[in-house]
C-alpha cells in the first residue's frame, strides 16, 4: 500500500490584503508544522507573487484557478504558465463556487485540468454534491460523473490532489460526519480503483473540505480514506497551523 502524505491545503478565496496576509504568513513561517504533512496555500492570483516571495519554500502556493490556454484574448483570466512565472506550483480547479456561482461546467474543468498538467502545475481538483442531490441519495453518481471527467483529462496523478467538498457543508458551518466523509472517500477510491488503477487508488490522496476547523480535524483526520484537508475561512486564522499539525 503506497504511503500517502497527508496534504492539508489553504483557500484564501477572495480574502486578505497585504497587511493580513502578511501576518498570517509570519505566523505560518514561525509555527512549528508536522514535517511529514505538505502544505500548500492558495492565494488570490493578484497576490500570487506576494504570497510565494514571503511563504518559507516548505509551504507551497496555489492558484485559486486557471485558463485552458496558455495564452490569448481572454480578459481577466490567467494561464498555468502565469502562474508557473510567479513561482507557483499548484492550481485549484473545479471548486463549488466556480462551478455554482460561475457556472463553469464539467467539461470546462476537465479541459482545465488537462492543460495544468500539460503546463506541469500541480492540481488540486475538487468535487462535491449539493445539499439536494444529497437529500435525492443522488451523491454517488455526482461526485462519479464529476471524477469521471477528471480522470479523462489527468494525464500524471502524481501530479493530482482529488478534494471532495460537499456543497452544503462549505462555509455553512455544517462538516459531515467524519464516518460521512470517509464513506464518500472509500467510495472515491473504490471508483479509481475499477476505473482507473490499483496504483492510483492506494496512491492519490482525497482530501476532505467543508468547515473544517481545529476543534473537528483530528477526528476526520484518523479515517482511513482521510489524506487531508482544503481547509477555506480556518485557513486565514490561527488555528490553521492546529489543522495542519492534525496527524501530529
Amino acid at each position: 500500500m503506497a504511503q500517502r502524505n497527508f496534504f492539508v491545503g489553504g483557500n484564501w478565496k477572495m480574502n486578505g490584503n497585504k497587511e493580513s496576509l502578511e501576518e498570517l504568513i509570519s505566523t505560518l513561517n514561525t509555527a512549528s508544522l508536522h514535517d511529514q504533512t505538505e502544505v500548500v496555500c492558495g492565494a488570490p492570483s493578484i497576490y500570487l507573487d506576494f504570497a510565494r516571495c514571503m511563504l518559507d519554500l516548505r509551504i507551497g502556493v496555489a492558484a485559486q484557478n486557471c485558463y485552458n490556454v496558455a495564452k490569448g484574448a481572454f480578459t481577466g483570466e490567467i494561464s498555468p504558465a502565469m502562474i508557473k512565472d510567479c513561482g507557483a506550483e499548484w492550481v485549484i480547479l473545479g471548486h463549488s463556487e466556480r462551478r455554482h456561482v460561475f457556472g463553469e461546467s464539467d467539461e470546462l474543468i476537465g479541459q482545465k485540468v488537462a492543460h495544468a498538467l500539460e503546463s506541469d502545475l500541480s492540481v488540486i481538483a475538487c468535487i462535491g454534491e449539493k445539499l439536494e442531490e444529497r437529500e435525492a441519495g443522488t451523491t454517488e453518481e455526482v461526485i462519479y460523473a464529476q471524477t469521471q471527467v477528471i480522470s479523462e483529462n489527468v494525464s500524471d496523478w502524481g501530479k493530482v490532489v482529488l478534494a471532495y467538498e460537499p456543497v452544503w457543508a462549505i462555509g455553512t458551518g455544517k462538516t459531515a460526519s467524519p464516518q460521512q466523509a470517509q464513506e464518500v472517500h472509500e467510495k472515491l477510491r473504490a471508483w479509481l480503483r475499477s476505473n482507473v488503477s490499483d496504483d492510483v487508488a492506494d496512491s492519490v490522496r482525497i482530501i476532505y473540505g467543508g468547515s473544517v476547523t481545529a476543534g473537528n480535524c483530528r477526528e476526520l483526520a484518523s479515517q482511513n480514506d482521510v489524506d487531508g484537508f482544503l481547509v477555506g475561512g480556518a485557513s486565514l486564522k490561527p488555528e490553521f497551523i492546529e489543522i495542519i499539525n492534525a496527524r501530529a
